[in-house]
């Protein structure tokens, strides 16, 4: 028999416990080869190498472990783009260190799992205001990066920080849904038109 300790929260807010990440990152890988309709707890707990019951007793809900899910993707994907920003030393570093953080997060399925989320949170309001919640704190944090990085001289740009913050996801965003409903198509040419956007928009 299992015994479970209550999973404990670091102050990003993230469950700490190796029982508990496991079950987080087979959800996570889950939902990206199987959707949220295959991701069934007994096929979690199985990948994560747990009993059904400690998955319950974690998380509850199907809903509530989805959840987790996205909260650590966003916070993977605002270090990515914290680093990228961080690592540039002029406009052209920024740009190439941005599209790197897209493709890392492209091909780590994160994408395809907020999006699956995303239509949950039609039927869930819970899942609704929490995915609202963690989308414009991620936006927002790329914003502050690129304040800070056009404060110190790093780059200049040509739009509000804000406003460039949201561009670029929305950018990510529909090459990201073109990507999943056409698998076979490149993106390299969308990117390339994408980078020409951005790059009119820092110096």
């Amino acid at each position: 028999m299992e015994v479970a300790s209550i999973p404990q929260r670091s102050e990003r807010g993230a469950l700490a416990g190796e029982k508990a990440a496991r079950i987080v990152e087979a959800m996570r890988a889950s939902v990206a080869t199987r959707g949220i309709a295959g991701s069934t707890f007994d096929h979690v707990a199985r990948e994560a190498g747990v009993s059904r019951g400690l998955l319950h007793y974690y998380f509850q809900t199907k809903e509530r472990l989805l959840l987790e899910v996205v909260r650590q993707e966003c916070q993977a994907r605002g270090e990515l783009l914290d680093q990228a920003v961080a690592g540039a030393r002029d406009a052209d570093g920024l740009i190439d260190g941005l599209v790197t953080a897209f493709r890392e997060a492209l091909d780590g399925g994160s994408f395809q799992t907020f999006y699956e989320l995303l239509m949950l949170g039609q039927r869930n309001r819970e899942i609704a205001d929490e995915l609202h919640q963690l989308a414009r704190a991620t936006r927002e944090r790329l914003a502050e990066a690129l304040r800070a990085g056009a404060e110190t001289g790093v780059f200049e740009l040509r739009a509000d920080p804000a406003d460039f913050s949201g561009f670029l996801f929305a950018l990510g965003d529909g090459m990201a849904i073109r990507h999943l409903c056409e698998p076979e198509l490149s993106l390299e040419p969308l990117l390339a038109q994408a980078i020409g956007a951005a790059r009119a928009l820092v110096a």
